[in-house]
């Protein structure tokens, strides 16, 4: 009976203290960080551990559910009390969208026991794993500083980026490790943006590795600055020709004012191009003013060119223009204005002024205005009609009717007098008609009447 008592205390004992023996006892590291998996990269994600078998030798195997594949397949020896380093690769489902994903993964060893380890991933779009920027820059740079920046854990070997702005394009490939950043110097053409405002603009990336494409979108700071030069040429001697050119460099709109002085006769043959805005004239001098808002890139070119050789040609033109629209503007009607001495009672000094009208063709709203010369008053009499309306303070007289036919004449006359005596010649203004011939407004003039009076009291009337 003590004999079997003692065999069962064996037995127990047996049973109780191999599981302790043979227990999984195993201490796992995580010596990498931040992994991430690449949407749409057929790689696996790989995690650095370092494994210490606190217990007897073991062989053990990897497994997780979160996997499609996962590496190392096959069993991996631990020999008791000792560390080792190994690389587990895990190649997560294809429908994983972007985010960050927590799994577990198992170790088992030959005797059925596991522990249970986390782990963490990162899954991001192709594109999301860059960012691109520059440095500010102004229409006087000569080059731009460009970078790609990687922002996760993952290499990408033989990349290949296009940068294309409305600056630059540069294309340029390269090895990107993981968080690394790339920085290219690229060389600007002025030629390529001097039309350009000052602000910020989108440029982008077209990048390519290991199979997929992306588009990345940065930000360029065109910085201000207002650069306005101006180049002055002159050649020739009797036809002069000045050439002023202001070319806005800069990429801000540059507000420019540029004024040619010309003298009272050197104007008269001189041509611009374009038109001044405005002409200001100070004596015998005057001021030509072109006022312009030049966008970048934009250039003002003012030609000032004097011909001496014209000044001829060009006074028989003005002469021959002032006849021909003189005779144009008058062959509607014929105004004639007469004017004849009359024996004033009280000694004053008085004149007899008669006026034709005669319609050579229909004309309608017609107003015949007569102007009194200075020092004179207008007798209250009138032969014919009677003025319409008599402006004593500006001294003008009004004759208005509906209408002419062809070939009707009107004749009035009115007497002024002034108490002051006159010798010499005196002159009165010529007499204006406005009227409308098939609907446009015209203007006709009639002569300018003179008196002549000498000391023998010789009259004479003339027109």
């Amino acid at each position: 009976m003590k004999k079997s008592t003692t065999l069962l205390f064996i037995f127990l004992s047996i049973i109780l203290v191999v599981p302790s023996v043979i227990a999984l006892d195993l201490e796992v590291e995580k010596l990498s960080a931040n992994e991430v998996y690449i949407l749409g990269l057929n790689e696996p994600v790989s995690f650095d551990l370092r494994i210490t078998n606190l217990g007897s030798s073991e062989d053990i195997t990897f497994y997780s559910f979160f996997a499609q594949e996962l590496y190392p397949k096959g069993s991996i020896s631990l020999e008791r009390k000792t560390t080792q380093d190994l690389v587990l690769q895990i190649y997560p489902s294809s429908k994983l969208k972007p985010g960050y994903y927590t799994f577990d993964y198992y170790i088992r060893n030959n005797h059925g026991e596991e522990i249970a380890q986390t782990l963490t991933i990162d899954a991001v779009e192709f594109s999301d794993a860059f960012e691109i920027g520059a440095d500010e820059f102004d229409p006087e740079s000569k080059t731009l500083n460009v970078y790609i920046h990687n922002k996760v854990n993952f290499n990408f070997e033989n990349i290949s980026v296009l940068f294309v702005s409305p600056f630059f394009e540069f294309r340029k490939e390269f090895t990107l490790g993981p968080n690394q950043r790339n920085d290219f110097t690229i060389t600007l053409d002025k030629e390529d943006f001097k039309k350009l405002m000052a602000g910020y603009y989108t440029f982008e990336a077209e990048v390519e590795a290991k199979g997929l494409e992306g588009v990345i979108e940065g930000t360029l700071k065109f910085s201000e600055k207002d650069i306005l030069t101006t180049n002055k040429k002159t050649y020739g001697f009797i036809i002069n020709t000045n050439v002023i050119e202001k070319t806005n460099e800069g990429n801000v709109i540059a507000n420019t004012e540029t004024v040619v002085k010309k003298n009272a006769l050197s104007r008269l043959f001189t041509h611009f191009s374009p038109e001044p805005n405005t002409v200001e004239r100070e004596g015998f001098v005057v001021y030509y003013t072109w006022y312009s808002e030049l966008s970048p890139g934009e250039v003002l070119k003012i030609n000032v060119k004097t011909n001496w050789l014209l000044p001829l040609a060009i006074v028989l033109l003005i002469v021959l223009v002032v006849i021909l629209v003189k005779n144009t503007s008058n062959r509607n009607i014929i105004l004639k204005k007469k004017v004849s001495f009359v024996n004033a009672r009280g000694g004053e000094f008085a004149l007899k002024v008669m006026i034709l009208v005669e319609a050579k063709n229909f004309i309608e709203k017609i107003s015949v205005i007569d102007r009194l010369p200075y020092l004179t008053k207008v007798h209250e009499r009138f032969g014919g009609e009677q003025p319409s309306r008599i402006d004593e303070k500006n001294k003008r007289m009004e004759w208005n009717f509906d209408r002419m036919q062809p070939g009707e004449r009107r004749v009035f006359s009115y007497i002024i007098y002034s108490k002051i005596g006159v010798l010499g010649k005196f002159a009165l203004p010529p007499v204006t008609a406005v009227y409308e011939r098939e609907g446009k407004v015209k203007e006709a003039q009639s002569n300018q009447a003179f008196f002549m009076l000498e000391q023998r009291d010789k009259r004479d009337l003339s027109e």
